[in-house]
């Protein structure tokens, strides 16, 4: 199959690309399930941009820059923050039914998060990521220069010299797709083709991502040969729904925006009903996520406690079911009446903060390979990704790679081999996948998580070694499946996470190191450059 640009992910960052090529371009999207199935459809917070005149680009800016521990590029942030309105513009024109308020300058309702010294925050009630992968969902289903490759899973790049194209450098030239129904592996050839997979959540046993979220294209473009960056920098969202039955079920930032505030639980006994943020940060409920976070971690192992409050029920229930019907609809559903009830909440892992290593055009180092998105390391995020600024880089990147790419000369798209599966047999044993996919997810969150240790860094790095080497026996012998795949991925992502982890000698942003508990004076990224590129 042979297309001018190829997308790996149908969240935001791939729809956005997609729709701004499909007029001049033949574009393919691939999702390993359906359209809905990513992160940006779960994303409830909203977009950061400047969007009311006493608001600022220079303040957006500086919120981010700050939030981001002194890592964040400052000419990726500037870029990106100034053409925020536009982005917004953009997804308004395309339908997306933002939240309205009449009063509001623009016309729509804002809303402030952690982090953000204005309110900066436009959103489609408590259900901002759903209400935009609906519209653009619509939009590409309609549109007849794209084709859409639905439950089918990404394999591994397509590099020139992988597969003996002569090329002044390693190019890639298109990827192998397995069709998850029927496990046939097809191959697509690109012009271009673009990683939008989003963030590898999933790496860890608590998350509030879906389940699609296994780092495949970080995997992917690592095992190609592009650098990656900033891996350590995990962000634990501090308030994942706890509840048996509620599963990554997260509650906004915007919650605690809107004047929630967390609790010591009746657990806790004499100190129940107790407010301990203000003990931990003078910004209370609205110090960024790595602090709260980490408040949430120190008081539940101090106090041996499986969850913590967070109370929003002193404001009006009307107010609650306009802002947050979404949330209050499923805490209701399980037995929380948020009008009345403090909501029981967990630090879960949310965000990769880090990823592939790209330009302001989205170009990684293997010409022909774009990454917009979670996957994609613009050096915006910093140590620790300030709230709703997420969705607002896959629009922004989106428009900036899909531009770079129709400024590209047309080229034939090169002949591929077929996929060679003549030396592989079905599986005997698939708990083999089953025991790793645990052991893995496990390890990560006692080792690799919230608060580190080089000692525990170190213990994950052996075991991710052993797992790999278990992993890549099995996926040479045996035919392919969903199951391996992610697995593969998800371990050559702890690998780099752990590394990268091992590899920083302080505490910064997301990074809390027991054994580095400093902050040096002079803040690097991380970046991670695979051996045939040294």
């Amino acid at each position: 199959m042979k297309f001018d640009v190829a997308i790996v992910g149908s969240g935001l960052a791939g729809l956005s690309v997609a729709l701004h090529l499909a007029e001049t371009r033949k574009v393919v999207v691939i999702s390993k399930r359906t359209l809905f199935d990513g992160a940006s459809n779960w994303a409830q917070g909203g977009i950061a941009a400047v969007l009311d005149s006493g608001d600022s680009p220079d303040q957006h800016v500086a919120d981010t820059l700050i939030a981001g521990a002194g890592l964040c590029d400052e000419t990726a942030t500037r870029f990106i923050v100034e053409r925020g309105p536009q982005a917004i513009h953009w997804l308004i024109d395309q339908g997306v039914p933002f939240t309205r308020d009449p009063n509001a300058e623009l016309g729509y309702h804002l809303t402030r998060e952690g982090g953000h010294s204005q309110r900066r925050i436009i959103h489609a009630a408590d259900a901002t990521g759903h209400a935009v992968q609906v519209t653009l969902e619509g939009k590409v289903r309609q549109h007849p220069n794209i084709t859409l490759l639905e439950n089918h899973f990404a394999i591994d790049l397509i590099t020139s010299d992988k597969v003996g194209v002569e090329a002044a450098m390693p190019t890639c030239l298109g990827l192998y797709v397995q069709d998850v129904a029927s496990g046939k592996v097809l191959t697509l050839a690109a012009e271009q083709t673009v990683l939008a997979t989003g963030g590898a959540g999933k790496v860890y046993l608590y998350t509030s991502n879906p389940d699609t979220a296994t780092g495949d294209g970080i995997a992917m473009a690592w095992r190609a040969g592009c650098r990656v960056a900033n891996m350590e920098f995990i962000q634990f969202h501090p308030t994942c729904l706890y509840h048996p039955y509620a599963k990554s079920f997260l509650i906004t930032e915007a919650v605690r925006g809107e004047g929630g505030v967390l609790k010591l639980p009746k657990e806790a006994g004499a100190k129940a009903g107790e407010r301990f943020m203000p003990t931990h940060d003078q910004r209370a409920e609205l110090a960024p996520r790595d602090v709260v976070a980490r408040a949430i971690d120190f008081e539940m192992k101090k106090r041996g406690l499986d969850y913590v409050d967070l109370d929003i029920s002193h404001q009006t229930p009307q107010f609650l079911k306009e802002h947050f019907p979404t949330i209050y609809a499923r805490c209701l559903e399980l037995g929380i009446d948020i009008t009345k009830q403090p909501i029981p909440v967990v630090p879960a892992a949310h965000y990769t903060c880090g990823g592939i290593v790209t330009d302001l055009n989205g170009r990684t180092d293997l010409p022909g390979l774009y990454a917009v998105g979670e996957t994609a390391y613009t050096g915006l995020h910093g140590a620790n990704r300030l709230a709703s600024n997420s969705l607002l880089e896959c629009v922004v990147l989106g428009q900036a790679a899909a531009e770079h790419i129709e400024k590209q000369p047309a080229s034939a798209v090169t002949d591929l081999p077929a996929w060679d599966e003549s030396r592989v047999a079905d599986a005997d044993e698939e708990v083999v996948i089953t025991q790793n996919w645990d052991e893995l997810r496990r390890f990560m969150w006692n080792f690799v998580s919230i608060v580190r240790t080089t000692k525990r860094l170190e213990r994950a790095q052996h075991r991710i070694r052993l797992l790999k080497e278990e992993i890549d026996e099995y996926y040479a012998n045996f035919r392919i499946t969903g199951d391996l795949l992610e697995l593969r991925n998800l371990v050559d992502v702890a690998s780099l996470i752990v590394n990268s982890a091992l590899s920083r000698r302080e505490s910064r942003g997301l990074h809390f190191n027991r054994d580095y508990p400093e902050t040096l004076p002079r803040a690097l990224p991380t970046v991670l450059t695979p051996k045939r590129r040294k």
